[in-house]
């Protein structure tokens, strides 16, 4: 399974507007939360999950989301190559990424928040929980 994002839209009219992602299956989603990142200094991460997949909707702003697919769980290569993506509001889209991967996300405009849905109950979140130091990864892009 490979990231990819699903593809949304807008909809205006005089009464205002309606953002939407209808081809976002849902059927999987156990539970959500929302990230609002102290400042846009910040780097939440690294993070990942060897078991739970994870969808991201961008609420307000926009974030920078590093992204390296894990190669060894119980001793995984600081020098993994990452991949950045950039995710903002006005895209309308919805970022999945398989279980597998880290990621480490900073907000790139104050009170940016992101809508992240998983797909296993909180009572699996600690059994699927690994981290690194911000700076574990030596390829991360600045």
């Amino acid at each position: 399974m490979h990231i990819n994002f699903i593809t949304g839209g807008i909809a205006k009219d005089y009464r205002g507007q309606i953002r939407f992602v209808n081809d976002f299956d849902m059927s999987q989603v156990k539970r959500f939360y929302i990230i609002q990142n102290a400042d846009a200094e910040l780097v939440r991460g690294w993070r990942a999950h060897r078991i739970e997949q994870r969808w991201f909707y961008v609420l307000s702003g926009a974030f920078a989301v590093d992204l390296v697919e894990i190669d060894n769980w119980e001793d995984a290569s600081p020098d993994l190559a990452i991949q950045r993506e950039i995710i903002h509001v006005t895209e309308q889209r919805v970022f999945h990424v398989p279980a597998g991967y880290g990621t480490a996300f900073r907000a790139l405009e104050p009170n940016s928040e992101l809508l992240v849905f998983a797909d296993y109950g909180i009572e699996n979140a600690k059994l699927d929980d690994h981290t690194w130091p911000v700076d574990y990864f030596v390829n991360r892009l600045v």
